[in-house]
């Protein structure tokens, strides 16, 4: 029936296209009328032909890219984030053909963010998943006709961090007092974190099956897929996330809780720590701006200043370094080990930021006559 055959009527009174063109279905649902349903069809074969017969690429708009981004990247272990940052930027240029995204049409979307106090790397993650995704239907993704989907990718300028906020390691005395604050699970996960430098999202799924025993020194290793390891694709590969005796002792303590996962709530794995129970604990604790990754900048500080080498804090923090794998040899490992033993307790007293040590003193600035005036202090 109709007018164009592949209309046909559906159960609830609408109308839907079931059709055959060149071999490939073309199926849609939820048409009011025959008109409308036609008119679909007919815009539908109309880019097929073209596509098949002249060789034009079919416009496709932001939100089918990224759709398309997202179906194709399911096991990508940042999705959750980068879902939430297209988010963000879906209202300003999700109706848009991709060849039409550009510095000039990102531009209300950057103005906006900023006039919502977004930092200037909050926005570029929104910018880095368009910008990834134009860049994948340039070269990547194509067509029935083998052409791209889009013909060259636009330039997309990041913003500078000239806003970035500081590292704001962690003190001693400020541990003990947020850890208490913290659920079990959370205070379990920071512990963890504080003792190996592991990232939030590796806490996060860490699972036993990872969990490789290392009798030698009394202690667990987690060979980490690389699924899970922050990077490029194509360049990451497993590491080897060493613990010392004060994450064993939280591995021990966490052995039996779950089947699968090391850190669960309520028998399910944890999204993530920054949460309500991370920011009423701090709030109690009477600790500012504290993110989760801070975390990890205070095992950066205090290995640095227990005067750990750069390539073992490199190794510890999993940081890019062609000199480190993910194929560590046992000195490798003991390496880490001695070196993650050495921040298990404020033995080293020197393990504070000079932003740390002003807020604790209350002092603005370092002279040469309070030096003097404590000349023990000038040594280390």
């Amino acid at each position: 029936m109709g007018r164009t055959t592949g209309i046909q009527p559906t159960k609830d009174g609408g109308y839907k296209v079931d059709k055959v063109y060149r071999g490939q279905r073309i199926q849609q649902y939820g048409f009011c009328s025959v008109e409308e349903a036609e008119s679909w069809l007919v815009r539908v074969l109309d880019e097929m032909r073209r596509q098949f017969v002249h060789g034009v690429r079919s416009p496709r708009t932001f939100d089918q890219a990224a759709a398309h981004y997202l179906k194709t990247h399911q096991d990508k272990p940042s999705l959750e984030s980068d879902i939430y940052h297209l988010k963000a930027v879906m209202p300003f240029i999700g109706n848009l053909p991709i060849d039409q995204i550009h510095n000039g049409t990102l531009k209300p979307f950057v103005d906006a963010r900023k006039a919502q106090g977004r930092k200037n790397k909050t926005i570029n993650h929104s910018l880095a998943i368009v910008r990834r995704i134009l860049n994948l239907a340039a070269r990547d993704w194509r067509d029935e006709n083998g052409m791209t989907w889009l013909i060259t990718p636009p330039l997309i300028t990041l913003l500078p961090l000239t806003d970035q906020r500081p590292p704001r390691p962690l003190m001693w005395e400020e541990q003990r007092q947020i850890l208490p604050h913290l659920a079990d699970h959370l205070a379990a996960m920071a512990l963890f974190t504080l003792n190996t430098g592991c990232r939030d999202d590796v806490v996060c799924n860490l699972q036993w099956d990872w969990e490789l025993p290392i009798p030698a020194l009394g202690i667990s290793v987690f060979v980490v897929p690389p699924k899970h390891v922050k990077g490029e694709a194509h360049r990451k590969q497993e590491r080897v996330l060493v613990l010392n005796t004060v994450a064993q002792k939280v591995i021990e303590q966490r052995r039996g809780t779950h089947p699968t996962h090391v850190f669960t709530y309520r028998g399910k794995p944890i999204e993530g720590m920054s949460n309500n129970g991370w920011i009423n604990a701090k709030r109690k604790a009477k600790i500012g701006d504290l993110h989760v990754h801070d975390l990890r900048h205070t095992v950066g500080l205090r290995l640095r200043e227990a005067k750990v080498s750069d390539s073992t804090i490199s190794a510890v923090l999993w940081h890019s370094n062609r000199t480190i794998t993910g194929h560590y040899s046992m000195a490798q490992v003991v390496e880490i080990f001695e070196a993650l033993e050495l921040i298990k307790d404020e033995s080293n007293r020197w393990n504070i930021s000079l932003e740390a040590l002003k807020r604790e003193k209350g002092l603005t600035k370092v002279t040469q006559k309070s030096l003097r005036a404590n000349p023990e202090r000038q040594t280390g």
